[in-house]
């Protein structure tokens, strides 16, 4: 009878594996590229987030947790003031529907088209856990009104992601290791405020450490 019980047991865990891959929608090849990423990190934990363009492929935003061993490279992102990657050719839909994967990737010290340092190539990444994932279909006028998604890391460590809007827009991720209530939706001077002003909007939500801030790619 025990037998029978775990036979019946593991057909039904196939079944509702067999089911969940089902319901994935398919690939669609347009979103196969390179996709180049940012690195950081917040308690050894390394973190990836997608480069985002208005156009395809790379007009999607995505946030994964890294499971890194690699103690050069968890010191590297961890003490730059920027770590970029440029993978080899994947459909970043895979990241999109939460698959965990391993890629490899030229790391560069500082933004790879600007100036950045190659300084690991082809080093494989595993891509361990989706935290975010948004595509950029159906943007909201460009406005002075900002909305942000909040991911949470764990009760008080937090994530915020701009909604990036249409042009003029710009991206930007902040860590806050929150204290007091914090506002994720906010009015600024213009479209496109500047960094510092964007700190300001947090700065009595708690500790914060800003992780990454682009304009140029959203004129």
């Amino acid at each position: 009878m025990f037998r029978v019980c775990i036979v019946l047991l593991f057909s039904l865990l196939s079944v509702l594996v067999a089911a969940q891959e089902q319901a994935l929608p398919p690939l669609e090849s347009k979103y196969e590229a390179s996709h180049a990423m940012v690195l950081f990190t917040h308690n050894s934990i390394v973190y990836a987030y997608n480069l985002p363009q208005y156009n395809l492929p790379s007009n999607v935003q995505v946030l994964y947790k890294l499971e890194v061993k690699d103690v050069a490279l968890l010191q590297l992102v961890r003490d730059a003031q920027i770590v970029t990657i440029k993978p080899e050719v994947f459909n970043i839909q895979r990241l999109m529907q939460g698959e965990e994967l391993t890629i490899n990737a030229d790391i560069y010290m500082g933004h790879f088209e600007r100036d950045g340092m190659l300084v690991h190539e082809k080093r494989p990444l595993t891509f361990a856990k989706k935290l975010y994932a948004r595509y950029m279909a159906d943007l909201q006028a460009s406005s002075k009104k900002q909305i942000y998604d909040v991911v949470p890391l764990n009760k008080n460590n937090k994530i915020y992601i701009h909604q990036i809007q249409q042009p003029p827009s710009y991206d930007h991720v902040i860590h806050i290791d929150i204290e007091a209530s914090c506002l994720s939706t906010f009015n600024t001077s213009s479209p496109v405020p500047k960094r510092s002003e964007l700190q300001y909007k947090f700065i009595n939500c708690g500790t914060m450490k800003p992780l990454y801030y682009e304009t140029k790619d959203f004129q």
